[in-house]
């Protein structure tokens, strides 16, 4: 299936995901080195990259849609890819919540039910990653002119 949004020809929701990815995972850590030093800036740190990893990810998951819905109905490819754009958007769920609580009750820096939230968001994201991988993994979901959607479910 060719992408619906592309820029220079390449396919841009594959482009645009490393960014919340790393972003949020790299929160986790520094909020986990926080926990473990004290020290206020990695909570600071670990704040900006879930506002920054979200507002990517917002992005992301639009440019993610669009391809979704150029699916042939009734295939493997839109199912699978349904359930990889639903658990994205439960992980983008859980961090603005965390995100939200951060702001709202703790100051910025995560408390350590918030972080409990941001790490199971986390392994929602090793979820709905590995469903990525299997769009592309399936024959014909992912590339140029001509690719077609992948076997009926």
């Amino acid at each position: 299936m060719e992408s619906k949004a592309k820029a220079l020809g390449h396919p841009i929701h594959p482009m645009l995901i490393v960014f919340p990815l790393g972003l949020l995972s790299t929160a986790v850590i520094f909020d986990l080195v926080h926990f473990l030093t004290g020290d206020p800036v990695f909570a600071q740190v670990g704040f900006w990259n879930i506002t920054a990893g979200v507002v990517g990810g917002l992005l992301a998951g639009t440019f993610g849609l669009v391809d979704w819905l150029g699916v042939p109905k009734g295939t493997r490819a839109r199912r699978i890819g349904l359930w990889h754009g639903l658990a994205n958007a439960a992980v983008l769920a859980l961090f603005i919540a965390a995100w939200i609580g951060r702001v709202v009750v703790d100051g910025r820096a995560a408390s350590v039910p918030w972080f409990v939230v941001q790490v199971v968001a986390l392994g929602g994201a090793a979820y709905a990653g590995w469903l990525g991988g299997e769009l592309v993994a399936l024959p014909g979901v992912v590339g140029g002119p001509g690719a077609r959607a992948a076997l009926p479910r």
